[in-house]
This record gives C-alpha cells, structure tokens and sequence, in this order.
C-alpha cells in the first residue's frame, strides 16, 4: 500500500498543488489538508508549502502557526512523524518553534527568483537520506524573505550538532553562515527555503535534484532510512 503524504493549503499558498503532484510522482498517495481542520487525514508524512500564509501579514507564517491543523502538525512532529517546511513552510516551522531560528526579509531587500546552487550538509534527516555529504545540488528558489538568521547561542548550538542540511554555494539573500535549510535534533523535521517540489519533472526543471527529499522519505518511513 503506498504511504500517504499529506500537503497542507492555508490561505495564500501557492506551492501546494505542485506539492501534491511531485508527492503523486513519487509514487505515494497524495492527501489535502485543510488549515482550519485539525486532521491529518492518517497520513504517514506532512509537507507544509510555499507561498504566502494569511499574506504574510504580521510576521511570515506567524499567523499560520495558529491555524488548527498546526496543533496536530505540532503533536505528530514531536511524536516522530516526517515533516517538511518549504519556503513558506520552513517560516512557519520556525513560527511554530519546530525548527529554531527565523526569517527576516532579504538583505538586498528585493525578491529572488532563480536556479539556486546548495550543498548537502547532512544525510542524517528523512528527507535527505537519498543525498551524500557534500553533493552540490540545483533547486529553484523563490523569495523575499528568506534570510535566516539566529543568535549566536541557537547558531553555535545547530552547526555543533549538524543540523544544517543545505548551505547556499552563493548566498542570495544574506543567510547567516549560508543556511539554506535546517533540521531538528531528530532529524525528522526539516525546512528549507529552495523549492524541491519545483525540481521533479524534465520537462519543467533544470535539475531533478529535488527528487531524492521524496525518495529519501519513501525510504525512511519503509524503516530503511535514517
């Protein structure tokens, strides 16, 4: 029986179809969830999806974090259940103290659109057991606000436990240390700011970097990951 991954759409989120179609690529069973219902639907896995939650008014996913399918989304990731946050959804993830850090607006102050060069830090997590240390990868990225930041406490506390997954080869937007995407200490939740649902399809991509987070995950959740 395929495994059920289940795409989040709140109210802006523009990312959530192309979510649901490279989950349907992937060979599982794509499930919707709905912001204002506080079920997952039994499903085995949660992507939370670029865009721009509740417009992005107060703070990016600050308003989101309150939605009630974040309670359940909370409660399953502190119980073990693989979740990603792209783009948008690392901001909420990071709202939501799931992840630590947060999101401030770029340092050019403009919105970045384009092919993003990374490099995998850590293989360690479910949604990255397909890469190897060191593969440098291309992923579409999209912006305005992904400039992550920490204190340096938090920053010393993540680099000593490497929770980096991705750095930027070339920083776009000011990152501290080049930190493109994080994970926490248990290596089930993960957020970053590049689009790898954008990254599955020849047709449409100039890489298919983005299909190893699905098949990583597939492999995690068969007990043959992380």
């Amino acid at each position: 029986m395929a495994i059920k991954i289940g795409v989040v759409t709140f109210p802006g989120s523009l990312d959530d179809h192309d979510a649901l179609r490279a989950v349907r690529l992937s060979g599982a069973e794509a499930v919707s969830l709905w912001h204002a219902s506080d079920s997952l639907d039994e499903v085995d896995a949660i992507i939370l999806p670029g865009g721009f939650s509740y417009g992005d008014y107060l703070r990016c996913g600050a308003i989101a974090r309150f939605s009630p399918v974040m309670s359940s989304v909370i409660d399953a990731a502190n119980a073990g259940m693989p979740v990603l946050g792209i783009c948008n959804g690392f901001q909420v993830l990071c709202e939501s103290h799931l992840l630590p850090g947060a999101m401030i607006r770029n340092e050019s102050r403009h919105f970045i659109c384009r092919d993003q060069r990374l490099r995998v830090e850590s293989s360690d997590t479910a949604w990255t057991g397909d890469f190897a240390v060191g593969d440098e990868i291309t992923i579409v990225l999209k912006n305005g606000e992904g400039n992550y930041q920490a204190d340096s406490e938090t920053l010393k506390r993540i680099e000593d436990n490497g929770q980096v997954v991705f750095r930027y080869l070339d920083n776009p937007n000011g990152s501290i240390n080049d930190i493109a995407g994080i994970t926490n200490e248990r290596g089930n939740v993960v957020g970053l700011m590049p689009h790898p649902e954008h990254n599955v399809e020849e047709l449409t991509s100039p890489s298919l970097d983005g299909v190893k987070f699905f098949s990583s995950v597939h492999r995690f959740l068969a007990g043959v990951g992380v």
